[in-house]
């Protein structure tokens, strides 16, 4: 092993904000950063996401092949039923697409992420 994985970064146009938008979906905290930073970490269970302001981002179009998502984030829940208006109530969007046991969603910034569960 040449190195550990020490945090998964994304671009926002608003690194607090979408720190915060990540934070109140996974329950995990601001442990870094305020309004208006440059530079912005969630830290909990185990985890760490950092956020990188980047104010002319140009988010993926979910499912144009001409601006990819570049990747997404998979979130486990219970219930994708109770889960998905909470996600909605914190800014997120629903996409087309999905499955039997996934459902897509946008973060704020327009990322793409999916809620994912055990379907039978």
């Amino acid at each position: 092993m040449i190195g550990q994985l020490h945090s998964v970064v994304i671009d926002a146009p608003d690194a607090y904000a979408l720190a915060r938008f990540y934070a109140d979906l996974l329950g995990m905290e601001v442990s870094k950063g305020s309004p208006g930073d440059d530079w912005v970490v969630v830290t909990g269970q185990g985890y760490r996401l950092a956020f990188q302001q980047a104010p002319d981002l140009r988010p993926p179009d979910w499912p144009d092949p001409e601006r990819p998502q570049q990747f997404h984030l998979d979130v486990r829940v219970a219930d994708v039923d109770a889960a998905e208006p909470e996600v909605l109530a914190l800014g997120a969007r629903k996409l087309p697409g999905g499955g039997g046991d996934f459902r897509v969603y946008a973060d704020p910034a327009g990322h793409p992420f999916c809620l994912v569960w055990d379907a039978a």
